[in-house]
């Protein structure tokens, strides 16, 4: 089935450390209006209260009832069982916590929970760039297909996933395709993420540039440094993002050659 022709309306979640953000979509397309809540990730009851009245808020803006819930949550987790570990920016959560049961319990419908990357990489996989890619290959005349795909993220840390002939790829225990715990080729010593990351890239600029790590500017910033559309140091603005793209280019090569996909 095209994604586009899709009737079934799903709801989901943008689960950030500080605020939550609810909608619901339909064909690859939002129905409702976004419903945003404060997460109170220190406090877990107040937490919880505020995700299920984020999801009552969009329900009842729903042309049609929704068929289920899906949504990206923070690690670690145990993400076919719903259950949702102890997070670091949500401190609420400790000692597993039944997100997901509660959910489907709650609305009466099935809860998907998984982290950003998978699901990212498996929007791609199955309506965005392998589908794309199939598509001018058979244009061509080549009857190559492209089954296997292997994504990343980038952002507060680096993230990944793994979709094998349209099914994700989780591991055994939800972990399948963390990136992020590769080698860091600049600094072997420590994991790639501390150089594939928002914190990497200001930290690089601080360094280079001789200022405290408090005065190095957000990533989008130091981008225009370096390409001389903003002031500061050039030369540490494209160092950083050298070093971002030697670290992030040698974990995907790596991985690659586990995964024989694009």
């Amino acid at each position: 089935m095209n994604l586009s022709d899709d009737k079934r309306i799903v709801m989901t979640l943008d689960a950030g450390g500080t605020n939550f953000r609810f909608s619901a979509i339909r064909g690859g397309k939002p129905v409702t209006q976004t419903v945003a809540m404060p997460s109170n990730g220190d406090d877990l009851p107040r937490c919880l209260a505020n995700i299920v009245e984020g999801f009552t808020r969009v329900k009842q803006q729903c042309p049609a009832p929704p068929v289920a819930i899906s949504f990206a949550f923070p690690a670690p987790a145990d993400y076919p069982n719903g259950i949702i570990g102890d997070l670091y920016n949500l401190p609420g959560f400790r000692g597993g916590v039944a997100l997901g049961p509660m959910l489907e319990e709650k609305f009466g419908i099935p809860a998907f929970i998984n982290n950003d990357g998978d699901l990212f990489v498996y929007g791609e996989a199955i309506a965005g760039f392998l589908p794309h890619v199939n598509s001018l290959l058979e244009k061509a005349g080549s009857p190559k297909r492209f089954k296997n795909l292997f994504g990343v993220t980038l952002g507060t840390g680096f993230g990944g996933g793994i979709v094998r002939d349209g099914e994700l790829f989780i591991g055994d225990n939800s972990m399948g395709g963390e990136v992020w715990l590769l080698r860091n080729r600049i600094n072997p010593n420590i994991n790639a993420e501390e150089g594939a990351s928002i914190r990497a890239v200001r930290r690089v600029y601080a360094e280079v540039a001789g200022v405290a790590f408090e005065q190095a500017p957000e990533p989008k910033v130091i981008f225009e440094i370096g390409i001389g559309k903003a002031t500061g140091n050039q030369a540490a603005a494209r160092e950083a993002f050298r070093r971002l793209g030697v670290v992030v280019g040698d974990a995907m090569g790596n991985a690659l050659t586990l995964i024989d996909g694009l």
